[in-house]
């Protein structure tokens, strides 16, 4: 016995049944970890934006001292990472360019991301307003952002010296990111 495709819309979420209806090769262009070799993660942006592949390298600024000289340094946001803006038949453009090892996903498929997350966190770093690596967090007390750029993404709330940071973790790539929030803009 068959099931309509009226029948799978009652049964299963509204956010994965597009995409089980949709062979991949009609699904339009999603976003993607792309997985680097060690500290190659600009050096792979910049063969991307030459074959006009879009993507996204975030970055956070960072002084590193030396013992004749102090350095400000741009260093990715998600060592080891970067995302790409591709549909899923092109990931072979992605995969020959030297420096990525693959696309993040399970059993051999590449994994999209959510759009809004990644749109949200390019806007929100694009404002000139600051992220900085955090070691991953999977528990904790959870909340929502209200207000501001990153308004309905939620994260885990850390308080350091006064201070709360929202901790953002990508499950995807086990990487998390630290960003100061007033409380006023939290919601549990």
């Amino acid at each position: 016995m068959s099931l309509s495709n009226a029948t799978l819309a009652d049964r299963m979420p509204s956010t994965d049944l597009g995409s089980m209806l949709l062979p991949e090769s009609q699904l339009g262009p999603q976003w993607y970890a792309a997985y680097t070799c060690a500290n190659h993660e600009k050096r792979v942006a910049d063969h991307l934006a030459s074959r006009s592949i879009e993507h996204f390298l975030p970055q956070y600024e960072c002084v590193r001292k030396w013992k004749d000289r102090k350095a400000r340094l741009q260093l990715p946001l998600f060592p080891g990472y970067l995302f790409v803006h591709l549909a899923s038949q092109e990931r072979l453009r992605v995969l020959q360019v030297p420096g990525v090892v693959q696309l993040v996903g399970f059993h051999g498929h590449p994994t999209p991301l959510p759009e809004e997350d990644i749109l949200r966190i390019r806007e929100y770093l694009g404002q000139g307003w600051r992220a900085e690596p955090h070691p991953y967090l999977g528990i904790g007390k959870r909340v929502r952002v209200v207000r501001g750029p990153l308004a309905g993404l939620q994260g885990i709330v850390l308080r350091r010296k006064n201070r709360s940071r929202l901790v953002l973790s990508f499950h995807l790539i086990q990487r998390s990111i630290a960003i100061l929030m007033s409380e006023e803009d939290l919601a549990r």
